[in-house]
């Protein structure tokens, strides 16, 4: 069967231009990659999921004092089965929080990034969530730099347009299940919104992706991190970057019984960059596929729409 790589970034800094063609291929072939060598340490990262999965135990009540009504979960909390997979019957088994960026209050951006809301009952969560959320966007910067190469940009094309990116850190629960006739997956199958998405540490087994017909299991190695490309980079590089269908299944037995955790980051742009295809992926064979342009934060509030979180 076939197995979506694991590189080992550090190879970034000694030996460039065979990692950057091993990671646009992964890329090109699944839209998907495992990172490791990253350097963000197993302690940072098991505190911040210590502190996540103490706020998942707090009683319903309490946690809905952070769900913010009309919010679009921006921020705060998103009860249980309420964002839907695109096009999909039923909701997904999950809940969550989203982390945002700290912006000044003054800024630009203000009015479409609002502040993080914080839950008190979880002295930890601020200072593990945060610190996670500065780790990941610096990991994913470094990512979109070789991504850069691979399509012959300067190396840090990207980063003017990640540096106040709407990005959000989403820790998530999906509780055990205990009917044994759920008609619906953990998270059903769908592409990601953003440039890129980095998961850190799924505690079980269950994220697939969708790759020539058949589903794959993604199963990382050691320390390495999950990265895999969303719909604005896919539109942005004209699908020379494809954003690849994945879900999360529900496991067989016993396994199903017990709860299962992930945090992903997604790393957005900026909200007024726009989204037009860059001039290097078209092609005789690949053409411009999207003629009109539109700006991140206008994509974003379309795409919310459509599962069903705005």
């Amino acid at each position: 069967m076939k197995k979506v790589p694991t590189l080992d970034i550090r190879r970034y800094e000694t030996d460039r231009d065979a990692f950057v063609a091993e990671l646009g291929a992964a890329y090109r072939e699944f839209g998907f990659c495992c990172i490791s060598g990253h350097g963000i340490p197993k302690e940072e990262i098991d505190a911040a999921y210590e502190a996540f999965q103490a706020f998942f135990a707090l009683p319903d009540d309490v946690k809905r004092k952070y769900h913010i009504p009309g919010g679009g979960g921006a921020r705060g909390y998103t009860p249980f089965k309420v964002e839907t997979a695109k096009d999909s019957k039923f909701a997904d088994l999950k809940e969550f929080w989203h982390v945002g960026r700290e912006i000044p209050r003054d800024s630009k951006y203000a009015d479409v990034m609002p502040p993080n809301v914080w839950p008190a009952e979880v002295p930890t969560f601020h200072k593990t969530g945060y610190g996670l959320y500065e780790a990941l966007d610096n990991l994913g910067s470094r990512v979109l730099r070789a991504l850069a190469l691979h399509i012959n940009l300067p190396e840090h094309f990207f980063d003017d347009k990640v540096n106040s990116g709407n990005s959000i850190l989403r820790p998530i629960h999906y509780p055990p299940i205990t009917q044994t006739d759920v008609p619906n997956v953990r998270a059903g199958a769908h592409e990601d919104i953003n440039f890129i998405t980095l998961l850190v540490g799924a505690s079980t087994a269950g994220l697939e992706v969708f790759s020539e017909g058949e589903w794959l299991p993604i199963t990382s190695e050691g320390d390495a991190i999950v990265v895999n490309i969303g719909d604005m980079l896919q539109r942005l590089t004209n699908h020379v970057y494809p954003s690849t269908t994945h879900r999360v299944t529900n496991p067989a037995g016993d396994a199903a019984r017990k709860p299962r955790y992930s945090v992903p980051f997604f790393l957005h742009p900026n909200p007024d960059v726009v989204l037009d295809v860059l001039p290097s992926c078209i092609t005789p064979d690949n053409p411009k596929r999207y003629p009109e342009p539109i700006t991140a934060h206008e994509y974003l509030q379309e795409r919310l729409r459509e599962i069903k979180l705005i």
